[in-house]
């Protein structure tokens, strides 16, 4: 196929060349037409010609018309009223069985055999359908012939078949062409190299090169790119290291319900922890160990609200004076395995570490990573999400600490409209959540949420009483959201991103 259409483009640039010798030709349609040409591969290698200046042409735009599907049928098989009069008996036929033979095209067909006096009712035998014409012509058939061979009926025809669906309006341009700057009544096809023969023969001083295209954008490569909610998550990691905070390991998305729940002072018969919002994994369905001095505080504080605290950190072992949850702890409730609900579940890990050296260090950790929750999926919330955390340790920390810390952090994303609302957190308080102006969605869309760990956690880790700490922690698909201007979280991530977006999205850059 690629040799055949070679050959024809090459008979037909053969055939321009050689008719430009004695004049101009002044209708690239009627001259395909002459010659046998399909008129756009005509129009391929004029405009080829003209790359090279062998030719100039002149366009020129005209109405014209092609054929709708139907009309394509009527061309193929009749028009409707020329189908249905051959379907009708010299003896005559009922009204229900011609619509039963014609189908679709009964009712148009019948109507035009009437306009056209083809055929006529008998109302003496009960409605009867006779032919009134011995023999027809079906000149829709030849009109729409005509339009499909590009000669077009008058605009009365025109405009019936038009109001049938029958053609539509087809624009088109034909070319007047006259000889160019370069014409030859042959074209020298032009070298795109100098060869070693060109270089050892002479022949490169008189070849004639095509010259380069620089404008060209060149062969797409394929090469990977990179996600947005990457990018961002980049400019996050990077503001984090800005302001002296410490990367915590988060690349295990298994967890315990003791490091994920209880060890946080969540209840156990909270609702987050039902299947409805949790996945738990099947197998393996528990874990293999806890600490168990750690563990029997833990289970203190939920029953009790006290516990026998005291640690490196807090030889005096000042009580908590907390009243608990008053409940019975379950062991084989906290041994339960799931995919991970937040990263707090490795914040815990972390802090409980730093409990037990000998004396107290201010941290400042921060974590980027993959949480799952069994959420409705909307667009704004997803099954599977980015949760970025932060959080501050160290002695007599308070609220104020806490929202200055947010507001730089944001602030250096380029978010400066932030505002907080009161909330409530198991295993923080104060809390509160976070919101940002989304002029996509036209409202304010909550991005994080925050507060200061509870002693009720702290302090059965071996924190001393003077001892607090800041979090704060938010999803990285919002803030993308917000700088990519997306409205629907689902064309972010998951299975129905346009790869196309993925190529093509701009550079993450932060205005700090």
């Amino acid at each position: 196929d690629v040799c055949d259409s070679m050959a024809a483009a090459a008979d037909i640039e053969a055939a321009v060349l050689s008719t430009l010798q004695g004049g101009d030709i002044a209708n690239s349609l009627d001259f395909s037409k002459q010659k046998g040409f399909e008129h756009l591969a005509l129009i391929g290698v004029l405009k080829s010609l003209v790359s090279d200046n062998y030719v100039q042409i002149e366009p020129s735009d005209h109405e014209g018309w092609k054929l709708t599907a139907e009309g394509e049928q009527c061309v193929a098989n009749g028009s409707p009223e020329a189908q249905v009069f051959a379907l009708v008996p010299d003896a005559g036929i009922a009204k229900d069985e011609i619509e039963q033979l014609a189908g679709a095209m009964a009712k148009v067909g019948l109507s035009q055999c009437m306009q056209s006096k083809w055929l006529k009712i008998d109302k003496d035998q009960g409605g009867k359908i006779f032919k009134a014409a011995a023999d027809v012509t079906d000149a829709v058939k030849d009109q729409l012939s005509a339009v499909q061979a590009g000669t077009f009926p008058p605009k009365a025809d025109l405009d019936k078949l038009k109001k049938r669906k029958l053609v539509a309006a087809a624009n088109y341009k034909t070319y007047a062409v006259a000889k160019g700057s370069e014409y030859a009544p042959t074209r020298a096809k032009a070298a795109t190299d100098i060869t070693m023969e060109m270089m050892g023969d002479g022949s490169w001083k008189t070849a004639k090169f095509k010259p380069y295209n620089f404008q060209a954008l060149g062969q797409d490569c394929g090469a990977g790119r990179l996600h947005p909610l990457l990018k961002v998550r980049a400019q996050f990691r990077e503001i984090f290291l800005e302001m002296g905070f410490e990367e915590m390991p988060t690349n295990r998305f298994v967890e315990t319900s003791f490091w994920n729940f209880d060890a946080l002072f969540q209840p156990q018969a909270h609702p987050a922890r039902d299947m409805q919002d949790t996945f738990f994994i099947k197998d393996p369905a528990t874990c293999l160990s806890i600490p168990k001095d750690y563990q029997d505080k833990v289970k203190a504080t939920h029953e009790v609200g006290d516990c026998a605290v005291g640690g490196p950190q807090d030889p005096a072992a000042t009580p908590i004076k907390s009243l608990g949850y008053r409940n019975t702890w379950s062991i084989a409730e906290a041994q339960k395995n799931l995919l991970r609900t937040h990263t707090t579940a490795i914040s815990a890990q972390m802090l409980y570490r730093l409990a037990q050296e000998k004396e107290f260090t201010p941290k400042k950790y921060f974590s980027i990573d993959r949480v799952f929750r069994n959420e409705t999926l909307d667009a704004t919330h997803l099954a599977e999400f980015h949760q970025i955390e932060g959080l501050v340790v160290d002695r007599n920390l308070a609220l104020g600490d806490l929202m200055g810390m947010i507001e730089k952090f944001f602030e250096k994303l380029g978010l400066k409209d932030i505002r907080f609302k009161p909330t409530y957190n198991p295993y923080t308080e104060p809390s509160m959540e976070i919101f940002h102006w989304h002029e996509g969605l036209n409202k304010y869309v909550e991005i994080g949420n925050s507060g200061m760990f509870r002693p009720e956690m702290l302090r059965p880790m071996g924190f001393p009483e003077d001892m607090q700490c800041i979090a704060w922690g938010l999803s990285l698909e919002r803030p993308t959201m917000i700088l990519y201007k997306i409205d629907n979280i689902r064309d972010l991530f998951g299975h129905k991103v346009d790869l196309a977006m993925i190529k093509q999205n701009p550079i993450c850059r932060l205005v700090k």
